[in-house]
């Protein structure tokens, strides 16, 4: 793998790896383990506790934000993606508050799991904005789906690691080459 995406964007692209869809192992398996993650990553106060509604409404969301990150990386961007994360924003009550230095920033105003869930989507805002959002990416390799970031000059890394799922691709394309 790859250096970590810089600044927030890490925290995105960890959100989206708190699965293992190779190996299925699953990082938010339960609302504890959920409260665990967010509260680790300053999403949410140590005291906070989740439902399985919640639990339920942050996979939802993290593979929506795996589709944003796919269609980063040429994919086609399914139609669900968009409708799930502007409910998400929606149920964030997410508006946009001036510091005192005058730079606004997109805040949740809603709490718990859409208050968690709507800091990340505010993440989304500053990092287009930034012009750094392009290069987070998933890799397309169909059972992988990792999330990492392009350091490249010219924003072309296509897979999360050449050695694993670049390999697996060319190897695939030797294959169905040799075999027709």
């Amino acid at each position: 793998m790859s250096a970590p995406a810089p600044n927030e964007l890490a925290l995105l692209e960890a959100f989206v790896n708190t699965v293992d869809l190779e190996d299925g192992d699953e990082e938010l398996g339960t609302p504890e383990a959920l409260g665990a993650w967010l509260t680790g990553h300053e999403l949410a106060a140590p005291d906070e506790r989740f439902s399985h509604a919640d639990l339920t409404a942050a996979i939802t969301v993290r593979e929506a934000l795996r589709g944003l990150l796919l269609a980063n990386n040429g994919g086609e961007l399914a139609p669900t993606v968009p409708a799930t994360l502007n409910a998400a924003a929606d149920r964030a009550r997410l508006t946009v508050a001036v510091d005192g230095a005058g730079r606004a920033r997109v805040e949740p105003q809603a709490a718990g799991i859409d208050r968690a869930l709507g800091r990340l989507l505010g993440i989304i805002a500053r990092a287009q904005a930034e012009g750094s959002w392009e290069r987070l990416k998933a890799c397309p390799w169909h059972t992988c789906h990792v999330a990492f970031y392009d350091h490249s000059r010219n924003r072309s890394r296509t897979w999360c690691s050449m050695a694993v799922c670049g390999n697996r691709a060319k190897a695939q394309t030797y294959r169905r080459g040799h075999n027709a």
